[in-house]
């Protein structure tokens, strides 16, 4: 087996600067569990949080919000939560999908394939998404704990210092 991902690993910066995003019409820092668990686990595995915002599903505002992130040099990768179903307000993927640069097809593959073994055929619901915005990581996901959970523990932390080392290439 090849050791270059061990290699890129190593080379990667082990403190993330991160955007938590969650898209909501509903939700306030109080109520939105969802965000609230991406935050604990991101500072938890010492990434920092440099920003923490709850928008509603509007492409609009999204798109420029997520514009106004691509460009600051103090943030490496946005994580957004919610509105990545089918429901007729959910436009996380829309929105995000025409921002992308490059696409990173083989995350939303594995999120399913892994949400599928916790939930069952319900995961092709989902339409996580990732890739880059300039040269900044972006990954989405469900609003729900339990998936925000199943993203992080199992894609998003044991490679997002790797994705940003590969995106500032």
């Amino acid at each position: 087996m090849s050791q270059i991902p061990q290699e890129h690993r190593s080379q990667s910066p082990q403190t993330v600067r991160c955007v938590a995003i969650t898209v909501s019409d509903t939700r306030t820092f109080e109520t939105d569990t969802g965000g609230q668990t991406l935050v604990d686990r991101l500072t938890g595995a010492g990434h920092t949080v440099v920003l923490r915002e709850i928008i509603p599903d509007e492409p609009r505002p999204m798109r420029e919000l997520l514009t106004m992130l691509r460009d600051r040099h103090d943030v490496d990768a946005i994580l957004m939560t919610g509105g990545t179903g089918l429901g007729s307000r959910d436009r996380t993927f829309e929105t995000v999908e025409e921002l992308l640069d490059k696409t990173l097809p083989g995350y939303g593959e594995l999120f399913r394939m892994l949400s599928y073994q916790e939930i069952g055929s319900a995961a092709m619901l989902s339409r996580a998404t990732a890739g880059l915005i300039g040269r900044t990581v972006l990954l989405t996901m469900p609003g729900s704990p339990e998936a925000v959970e199943l993203a992080l523990e199992k894609l998003i932390l044991p490679e997002l210092g790797h994705l940003v080392h590969e995106a500032r290439k």
